[in-house]
């Protein structure tokens, strides 16, 4: 291949070179020069007509001299193109070759491409197999569960609700069967926690009390609604109750971001989703009780230990979400005088006073 390769440069090239060497005939300009002469000898020509006539051909002799300097300068370019035709070509097809046409290399990724294609349509040959035996058997409730999660990996979150709906209502209901049947409708919805969503995380958590993922979705539902204060507390204590690599930690922190907060540490102390959920189930007067006594428990630790940026900023929620400005502002000066010379922790309570309007 290399030489054939070499073969179609060389060719063209010699072609070239015999089409164009050639010399000019000076013979035949001093014939045509000697003819003027003879012509203005016999009167046919006058002598400015002659002269014109010889400058004429000597014009055209110099010409064809350049065209044959042009032709030597051609076969040598013709020349130096074949030896590097000749050099090169072998010169970086063989190592190519050697590297590339190792038996021992591996499939090109056309083949893993072809591959990939097959394993998909054998997928949805799989798939609709299924599907054709659940519509002849639709009390199969593991043919749904298997299906389920398969339709909500290619994203068709309609059919994936369906499915895990019907898994559910045959087998029994599983916190995190609802929870992915949640999720179908949240995805239909454009990240939309429905009502009939919602109720399904609630569901979850009646049966897995302080599930992160259903928690997440019911401040979610809260922040949508317009309860952006009680969204960004129940961000806050999800993020605080959970490890600092819980895969939705960076989710829970993007959205007290968004909504103005600062995200707490992982894992520090906060009341637990249980307590939370039996917090909500108070009476709104015990309700109000109950979240006044801790905050004052807070008030009082922070008190006794004014380094905590995390207790300050939250004691300045509570009271925010109390409605109690007052308190808030009293808090405020405490802090700033607490945490006198970090400058870091001042600036996030400086911030914090600023979004909740404590300051001027």
């Amino acid at each position: 291949m290399t030489g054939v390769v070499v073969l179609a440069v060389l060719w063209p090239l010699g072609r070239a070179r015999i089409s164009v060497a050639r010399a000019p005939d000076v013979s035949f300009y001093e014939a045509q020069i000697e003819e003027i002469e003879r012509d203005r000898a016999l009167g046919l020509l006058t002598q400015v007509d002659a002269d014109a006539a010889k400058a004429e051909a000597a014009r055209r002799l110099l010409r064809l001299a350049d065209e044959d300097t042009s032709v030597v300068s051609s076969r040598l370019a013709s020349r130096a193109a074949a030896i590097v035709a000749l050099l090169a070509i072998p010169a970086i097809a063989l190592p190519i070759y050697f590297h590339l046409g190792n038996p021992d290399m591996p499939d090109l990724p056309l083949s893993a491409r072809l591959q990939e294609r097959e394993s998909q349509r054998e997928m949805q040959e799989a798939i609709a197999r299924i599907e054709k035996h659940l519509a002849t058997n639709p009390d199969d409730g593991r043919g749904w569960d298997l299906l389920a999660p398969v339709y909500m990996r290619l994203g068709r979150y309609e059919d994936s609700a369906r499915a895990y709906g019907n898994a559910a209502r045959l087998l029994g209901e599983m916190a995190e069967r609802l929870l992915a049947q949640g999720e179908s409708l949240v995805y239909i919805a454009q990240e939309q926690v429905t009502p009939e969503a919602l109720a399904i995380f609630n569901r979850v958590l009646d049966l897995h009390p302080g599930h992160p993922v259903a928690h997440f979705y019911l401040a979610l539902a809260q922040e949508q609604s317009g309860d952006r204060a009680g969204a960004l507390v129940a961000y806050s204590n999800l993020s605080r109750g959970t490890q600092a690599d819980a895969p939705w930690q960076p989710h829970v922190r993007s959205r007290i971001l968004a909504l103005g907060g600062t995200p707490p540490e992982p894992g520090s102390a906060a009341p637990p989703p249980q307590a939370a959920d039996a917090l909500r189930a108070l009476p709104e007067g015990e309700q109000r009780a109950a979240i006044r006594g801790m905050v004052d428990s807070l008030a009082a630790r922070l008190e006794k230990d004014g380094r905590d940026v995390e207790g300050w900023l939250r004691l300045l929620r509570s009271y925010a979400v109390l409605q109690e400005p007052e308190l808030a502002r009293t808090a405020l000066e405490k802090a700033q005088k607490a945490l006198q010379g970090d400058a870091e922790a001042l600036r996030r309570i400086d911030s914090m006073a600023a979004e909740l309007g404590l300051k001027g």
